[in-house]
């Protein structure tokens, strides 16, 4: 085996600049792989993570007859006593905190604009509401019994032109069906880097949102979260008794799930053709070598090689300029996903229908992607070799010796 490698080695340093050449090609296919990869996971992580913390929390309870979709405001779509359920909810281990929602559609009017908005009733100072607190960018936090304050995402308020300390007039849906308008103070804007939450949604203190709404007492859901995600369906199997149906995350960002399902699938189309490209390079190089080398090749089987000798000494230089390559590509392509890790990829206000996609993904690369990555370029590239190697094999002895046919 060293002898062998030996060989191959000192045959692929005939000629350096194309071996280096095909090396640098596999690098680039390889490295591109890699930040392809964990661009996906970084994309669909984020999607995930942003979904749980604004939208969708660990868990929810609510009534199986509300429809997220419709922000119904019937009492019997809502959870009634929600700040007791949440006391109780809170007592369970595993769960960080339980808080209740409130959500309504409205108009908020800015003097001659206006925009259709997502009502958010929330309890300020609940741990769940930490992204807005920490997001806060002007102005100050909303109090639990303001009764005049509203806070508005950056977006929105670029859209409006509004700037804190603005009176805004805001028109709400109620529970009785009627709409029931009043005027608010731009408390503050908050930014939580994703575009899609921050240009819709208006955060109200819950009590203020109940008294406009008419629906004191009751909340849309409970927003639970959890200290660990794996927990959920131990959390969730305590909660069967209650009078309400309990979702957990996988339910409720299931199109997220299923999306990168199938961007799985394509993006293992995508690869295959990157490698077949590199690997057609390796190919092409290792005919050359078979056409270069065919009087030498002729010698060979004259002292005694074997077909399957030969064939090997060429899979033996496919796998040196495969290891070469990825050598290259994996310092390449860490180097370029730290740095997408570190700064990442801004899209601004880029969004999808079912997704909350950060302003700025990070590349996020797992040892199972690499190790996968590198196992497919090992095989297709060896595969890609093995014809120069058979060829090579199949040369007549006299043929070769002459320099000339090849079967």
């Amino acid at each position: 085996m060293i002898a062998f490698l030996k060989l191959a080695l000192r045959n692929l340093g005939r000629n350096r600049r194309r071996s280096f050449f095909s090396a640098l090609a596999l690098a680039l296919g390889f490295a591109l792989l890699l930040i392809m990869a964990s661009f996906l996971r970084g994309e669909m992580e984020s999607a995930l993570q942003t979904s749980i913390r604004l939208q969708s929390g660990h868990l929810q309870v609510r009534s199986s007859s509300y429809d997220e979709d419709k922000n119904s405001l019937k009492w019997e779509d809502l959870v009634n006593d929600p700040l007791a359920l949440c006391a109780q909810i809170k007592a369970l281990p595993g769960v960080k905190d339980a808080t209740p929602r409130l959500i309504a559609s409205g108009i908020l009017v800015a003097r001659d604009q206006s925009a259709g908005v997502r009502v958010l009733g929330l309890e300020p100072e609940a741990p769940a509401s930490e992204p807005y607190r920490l997001g806060l960018l002007q102005g100050d936090f909303l109090a639990a019994n303001d009764r005049e304050g509203l806070l508005i995402g950056k977006p929105l308020a670029d859209k409006l032109h509004l700037s804190v300390g603005d009176r805004v007039s805001l028109s709400v849906n109620t529970s009785n069906g009627d709409v029931d308008e009043q005027r608010f103070i731009v408390r503050g804007i908050y930014s939580t880097q994703t575009y899609a939450f921050d240009s819709s949604t208006l955060l109200l203190p819950l009590a203020k949102a109940q008294a406009m709404t008419r629906t004191e007492n009751y909340a849309s859901l409970i927003f639970i979260l959890l200290n660990k995600m794996a927990d959920s369906e131990a959390v969730r199997s305590r909660l069967t008794s209650l009078p309400y149906s309990v979702l957990d995350w996988k339910e409720m960002n299931e199109i997220i799930v299923q999306f990168e399902d199938m961007a799985n699938s394509y993006m293992s189309i995508f690869y295959l053709i990157v490698l077949a490209i590199t690997a057609s390079v390796i190919t092409n190089t290792l005919i050359m070598a078979v056409f270069e080398r065919t009087r030498e090749i002729g010698i060979l089987s004259a002292i005694g090689w074997r077909s399957k000798e030969i064939v090997g000494l060429f899979l033996y230089e496919t796998a040196l300029l495969t290891v070469g390559g990825i050598l290259i590509g994996l310092i390449l392509g860490l180097a370029a996903v730290g740095y997408l890790a570190t700064h990442g990829f801004y899209i601004g206000g880029m969004g999808m229908s079912g997704f909350l996609i950060g302003d700025t993904i990070y590349a996020q690369l797992t040892l199972k992607d690499t190790v996968q990555l590198m196992i497919v370029t090992i095989v297709i590239t060896m595969l890609a070799g093995l014809y120069p190697a058979i060829l090579a094999a199949r040369l007549e002895p006299v043929d070769a010796l002459r320099g000339g046919k090849h079967a």
